[in-house]
């Protein structure tokens, strides 16, 4: 009699496989005639770039999504983008839910994972509230841009509220408005839209946790947990620095031509909400001097909150890099938290290793581009091109349509380890192995 081989498959796999999946079947609808306005069949490889894109919430694309895809394929992006958005395993979590299906260990471990829980108990509740949140979010975000795109487009203009509404609450970046890949350049100094789409990409890039606990501790900042002040402390921080710099670094970017004061900070507050996650722009990352350019890099490469829609090495992972530095540097045996709180130097460990292998693979990927694409002196933008990817931001110096199909397919895997997380690779797909007993002799290495 035969034994039965059951495969089983670990959170961390489920999960990477997952997203993996969606951007598969995303891909083929994509490559579909009719996904096209122009009735013909996209090539595969534009099509899984945007597929993953779009999952992968980034924004970057060689397409001009408003002028290539049809209706039908605009859709499909859209269901991409909110599916990467609010995280593969919520929604299948919620086909559970549908059916009355009790959700067992393993997928409330996977949904946790996935939404930066840490209670298994609970998590319908989550759940519910993160449909509930998002709807709520996109729906008064899609309210307040239909109030300018519909006067400038008419009635198609409550789509383009709507479209423009999910993508920048899922931190995507996608716009159908922006003839010729000019993004929301031509709402530099309009408030209201300006406004509308910062608030929606500073919510989404939260996270669910974070805003669920606001809630649930009435915005009482003594009855948050740890997490969320520290996420909302570094995340504000770096909202008012970087805009200042932004401010200082561009005043005279010609894209602030003819602007006065408060256009210009308004224009400086939208570069640094949307560089942390979003793709959207209103200020050509081409005309950015050098300043603004480095700060942009630094900005896609910590990126938003875990359990968010955003991406990067996480607000989080930067805060316990910061705080075990100086601890490091005082001779502190414990990372401590104010007064009362202290974290373990393992979390440490992952920190350090997440920065690293993020680093690595940026600047991996930059030198194998630069080696294999035949245009010379493009250093800069390659670089600029991989840590967008990395850190699934969108933002562009307009190369991504310029490069050669290697180049492409190396991106792609960028926007895929990004959305999925370095660490969730690691442990999916890293050798498992059993610990030894036995713990090998201590010695030291010169360091500093």
């Amino acid at each position: 009699m035969k034994k039965k081989i059951r495969l089983k498959l670990s959170v961390w796999q489920f999960l990477a496989l997952g997203y993996l999946t969606v951007i598969l079947v995303g891909s083929i609808l994509l490559v579909l005639p009719f996904a096209s306005k122009d009735g013909n069949s996209t090539s595969y490889l534009n099509a899984l770039f945007v597929a993953t894109s779009a999952t992968c919430v980034t924004g970057l694309t060689p397409l001009d999504t408003g002028a290539h895809w049809s209706l039908f394929g605009q859709i499909v992006i859209l269901i991409l983008i909110q599916t990467g958005g609010l995280g593969f395993m919520s929604f299948v979590s919620s086909i559970f839910l549908m059916f009355r299906h009790k959700m067992g260990l393993y997928e409330r471990k996977a949904l946790m994972s996935a939404a930066g829980s840490k209670k298994y108990e609970g998590l319908t509740p989550l759940l519910k509230r993160i449909f509930i949140g998002t709807a709520i979010f996109e729906v008064a975000g899609a309210a307040l841009l239909s109030i300018r795109f519909c006067r400038d487009y008419g009635g198609i203009g409550v789509y383009y509220a709507l479209w423009h509404s999910v993508s920048a609450f899922c931190n995507a970046g996608f716009d159908l408005v922006g003839i010729g890949g000019t993004s929301l350049s031509a709402y530099a100094t309009d408030p209201l839209v300006s406004l509308t789409v910062c608030a929606l990409i500073i919510m989404g890039g939260l996270g669910f946790c974070v805003w669920g606990d606001v809630i649930d501790a009435k915005c009482r900042l003594k009855k948050m947990q740890l997490n969320t002040k520290v996420v909302l402390f570094v995340s504000a921080l770096l909202l008012v620095l970087s805009t200042g710099l932004y401010l200082l670094f561009e005043w005279k970017n010609p894209s602030y031509s003819g602007y006065n004061f408060w256009q210009k900070l308004l224009c400086s507050f939208f570069n640094a909400t949307t560089t942390r996650t979003a793709g959207f722009f209103t200020t050509d990352p081409a005309t950015l001097s050098d300043s603004g350019y480095l700060l942009t890099l630094i900005l896609m490469f910590i990126g938003g909150s875990s359990g968010s829609t955003a991406g990067g090495i996480k607000v989080g992972t930067f805060a316990v890099l910061i705080m075990g530095m100086f601890g490091v540097f005082r001779g502190h045996r414990d990372i401590n938290i104010g007064s009362k709180k202290r974290i373990d130097y393992a979390l440490l460990s992952q920190a350090l290793a997440i920065f690293a292998a993020c680093l690595m693979m940026v600047l991996l990927s930059t030198l194998v581009i630069c080696a294999i694409e035949p245009n010379k002196d493009i250093f800069t933008e390659v670089l600029y091109e991989c840590v967008s990817a990395m850190g699934t931001v969108g933002l562009t110096q307009g190369l991504t349509a310029r490069l050669t199909i290697a180049s492409r397919i190396i991106l792609i895997f960028l926007m895929y380890a990004g959305r999925v997380g370095i660490l969730t690779l690691a442990l999916a797909f890293g050798e498992k192995r059993t610990p030894s007993g036995v713990r090998k002799p201590v010695d030291t290495l010169l360091i500093g």
